[in-house]
């Protein structure tokens, strides 16, 4: 295997003006020190980037139309919570099961009680103004009191039936970050 590398990235290695053998090397990079402490360079930045700061997620769903399309995708910004905490209003990323993260809205905080009357949400018995939901429901749910270290999140599309949606109190550690865009 070594000797069938070696003779691909020797052949057509020239300086002439058709810069060919520039483009062998660059998919057939010569196997020297250099280029195995590049690999491990680029590999300990990739590992950093999208093992500390971001995380790459796809969205598929129609739970927070028509803030968010059906299908598209963003990036995780894990760094969003590191210093601060969660705040009404927030779209945030939630680790639903083992690499499976929902994409939701926080509509309440701990201690707030959260209820839906015909589809109006009222956080601690004030009427919230949501112009973000633009698909009417008619969901009614008795009040409840979000626990402590907890929040209540929910998806912006509320035209589907209650019993549809995957929604509710998540405990805060569960939130990974907010979408990059």
């Amino acid at each position: 295997m070594f000797r069938l590398w070696r003779s691909i990235t020797t052949a057509h290695r020239s300086d002439d003006d058709t810069n060919r053998g520039r483009l062998v090397e660059f998919i057939f990079p010569r196997l020297t020190g250099k280029f195995f402490i590049r690999l491990g360079c680029v590999a300990l930045a990739a590992w950093i980037c999208f093992g500390v700061f971001l995380m790459p997620c796809i969205i598929d769903g129609e739970s927070m139309m028509p803030t968010y399309d059906r299908k598209g995708f963003t990036f995780c910004k894990k760094w969003s919570y590191w210093f601060s905490a969660p705040e009404r209003g927030d779209i945030v990323i939630v680790e639903y099961v083992d690499g499976m993260y929902l994409l939701k809205r926080i509509v309440a905080l701990e201690g707030d009680t959260v209820e839906f009357r015909k589809g109006t949400l009222f956080v601690n018995d004030v009427e919230i103004d949501e112009p973000y939901v633009r698909y009417a429901s008619n969901w009614n749910l008795p009040p409840r009191t979000v626990k402590a270290g907890k929040c209540y999140v929910i998806g912006d599309n509320r035209s589907q039936m209650l019993s549809e949606h995957i929604f509710g109190q998540t405990d805060i550690t569960r939130i990974k970050g907010k979408p990059l865009f």
